[in-house]
């Protein structure tokens, strides 16, 4: 028996070691949108990841990883054909939107053990974490959060005769009637104003914030179970910029999505963003100086959009890839020397309370931090918000192109997207 006892004992053993020289062996792939910022602003995009690899393999040195960047234009459906192709990455970088998405469809590892009750203290705010999970399971992990707002070349604006219509105190809030006079007073002196994007999905976020703040209509209702934006606000909303749009207030940025729109206002083409937020201002350096606003609003009370950065675990079958992940997650967010100034590469606010003020002296994210009470209700993270996504920029496009009018593009929207749900 006593051989036995030890012949078992070196079984057990051997398969623990074998199971640790299996993690410590791990080849893994991170794929990322550009949302870190690059320490020198000529570098390409992935050049600071790729630093993070290697400090992380340098601590870690049987994990390898493999850094790929992908873009907000095409990296959508490079993810959705690798998933389908069982060839998904084992770290995606990326938003709620689409990373609960896939762990409701079964795609990904769940990350409950990595949400103890220290980390969900520290983070102090219910609707955050919540936008991690599907209600019953965590599937990304954050680091960093921030609101979606408007930039405005100040410069343009004071020459044109608009900046006066802007709101330069306090939280800077500002309604939709001096939005329009602004416009006109751009579109007087020969500036180009907003660009209504909707060549694709990429910063549809931004859009949409414009028509759901004009005239208080909501996106989804209370319950998070409908899509609500067919209201008479909404049409009110989508009626006003397509007269705007006509006119020639408003680009009808058909072809372009926001990435092109953050080009076209840093090259000084466009005299306002409506899809800025932290990362845009971290990875698009300015020749101009630039003046961050809310969307405007009938009542001047906005409700903004807003950003958290996190990372989830692809299932691929392989417990040793997925623990070397999430090993890789923790390092990314918590390491001692790496977590904060990853926060800050990021551009936004830390998820972590104890993580303090990352960017004391900085007006701009004093201003910024106050905005947090205009935080609308999260929608990302509702079923059937991908296909949301994909009626959202046809319905403007139908609307932009007299294809639709507003009243019909907004009911079949509407229908269409309820019937992702």
């Amino acid at each position: 028996m006593k051989k036995l006892f030890s012949l078992f004992l070196a079984l057990m053993l051997a398969l623990s070691l074998s199971g640790a020289a299996m993690a410590q062996t791990a080849e893994i792939t991170w794929w990322a949108f550009p949302t870190f910022g690059q320490e020198n602003p000529n570098d390409p995009a992935g050049t600071y990841e790729q630093k993070l690899a290697e400090a992380f393999m340098a601590k870690n040195p049987g994990i390898t990883v493999k850094v790929e960047t992908i873009d907000f234009q095409s990296g959508p459906e490079k993810l959705v054909s690798a998933i389908e192709g069982g060839k998904a990455p084992d770290v995606l970088f990326d938003a709620p939107g689409r990373i609960i998405e896939y762990g409701r469809n079964g795609k990904l590892v769940k990350l409950d053990d990595m949400f103890t009750d220290a980390f969900k203290a520290d983070v102090g705010n219910d609707a955050l974490l919540g936008a991690c999970s599907d209600g019953t399971s965590y599937w990304m992990y954050p680091i960093s959060s921030a609101p979606f707002f408007m930039n405005i070349n100040k410069d343009m604006w004071a020459d044109a005769g608009a900046l006066q219509y802007v709101n330069q105190e306090g939280d800077r809030t500002w309604t939709t009637e001096n939005f329009v006079k602004a416009l006109e007073a751009l579109h007087a002196k020969g500036y180009l104003g907003a660009s209504v994007y909707c060549g694709g999905q990429g910063g549809d976020q931004g859009t949409r914030a414009l028509v759901s703040n004009l005239y208080g209509a909501t996106i989804a209702n209370d319950s998070m179970t409908q899509y609500t934006i067919n209201s008479e606000a909404g049409v009110k909303a989508l009626t006003l910029i397509k007269d705007l749009a006509d006119k020639g207030l408003l680009e009808k940025g058909t072809d372009i999505v926001a990435g092109d729109e953050i080009k076209l206002f840093v090259e000084k083409v466009l005299s306002m963003s409506i899809c800025w937020g932290t990362s845009a201002a971290k990875n698009n350096p300015l020749s101009f100086e630039p003046f961050f606003l809310p969307f405007p609003s009938e009542d001047g009370t906005p409700k903004l959009e807003y950003l958290v950065n996190g990372f989830c675990v692809f299932d691929n079958q392989d417990t040793a890839r997925a623990d070397a992940a999430k090993k890789l997650i923790d390092f990314l967010c918590n390491d001692e020397e790496y977590g904060k100034k990853n926060v800050v590469a990021t551009g936004a606010f830390p998820v972590r309370q104890s993580y303090g003020n990352l960017y004391e002296n900085n007006a701009d994210y004093e201003l910024l931090a106050s905005w947090t009470k205009y935080y609308a209700p999260y929608y990302n993270t509702m079923p059937g918000f991908a296909n949301m996504r994909k009626q959202w920029w046809g319905m403007l496009q139908d609307i932009l192109t007299d294809k639709k009018t507003v009243e019909v593009a907004l009911t079949d929207y509407t229908a269409e997207s309820n019937k992702g749900i």
